[in-house]
């Protein structure tokens, strides 16, 4: 059930058979509202933002008349929270880990189609992060990171010419090397569709050896 969290209003029950339908499927319930200026396909991935509103459904599927506007509607825009919430070191990815972060997927996703242009970016949930380090000394306080990579889960809305806007749901995978001299950095990037986080959380400990060729560690 939608819930905003606002004081509903009354209003005159539409006559949308979609919308009715939907209501008939969901007693008890609600249905949603999508703005059709910012979302094509309302059976797939849809930002909080994207809905106008919410109209409540009785017990016997039929609607209310009561209406919940969506304080939140309007241009979707970027969440990077899930990235930089949690408690782990991010400093190789620079002084703005979200816009590093965008700007890869945007290089990903411009690799593919040179005039992509990426209208806002979710990542969906909290990412699976792999950090490797050795100690410079017999000093125990000190260690030296060297490998760091992440996997996170991503929504985003990209236009090009040919195709107009899509959708895409995936998984975006960073890992670098050599973050402690006297190495050279190298850093790898893979855009994944349609996978899952799990998936793709278990592939971050071969990826990040992959880059320099070395084998993954034989666990003990």
């Amino acid at each position: 059930m939608v819930s905003f969290g606002w004081r509903g209003q009354r209003k005159g029950i539409p006559k949308d058979t979609a919308l009715l339908a939907e209501a008939a499927e969901n007693p008890g319930g609600s249905v949603a509202e999508i703005d059709p200026a910012y979302i094509d396909d309302p059976n797939g991935y849809v930002p909080p933002e994207a809905i106008r509103g919410a109209w409540l459904v009785d017990s016997s599927g039929k609607l209310t008349g009561e209406y919940q506007e969506n304080p939140r509607h309007g241009a979707p825009q970027d969440d990077f929270s899930k990235l930089t919430e949690p408690d782990h070191w991010l400093g190789w990815l620079g002084d703005s880990p979200a816009a590093a972060v965008r700007k890869g997927i945007e290089e990903s996703l411009r690799a593919q189609v040179a005039d992509a242009v990426v209208e806002w970016i979710k990542i969906l949930e909290t990412p699976r992060f792999l950090t490797a380090a050795r100690q410079p000394s017999e000093n125990d306080q000190v260690v030296l990171v060297t490998r760091a990579a992440l996997a996170a889960p991503f929504a985003l809305s990209v236009r090009t010419a040919q195709h107009g806007r899509s959708v895409l749901l995936g998984v975006f995978t960073w890992a670098a090397v050599n973050l402690s001299p006297p190495g050279i950095r190298k850093d790898r990037h893979w855009f994944d569709l349609g996978v899952h986080l799990d998936w793709a959380g278990e592939q971050l400990q071969g990826r990040i050896y992959e880059i320099d060729g070395e084998n993954r560690p034989t666990e003990q």
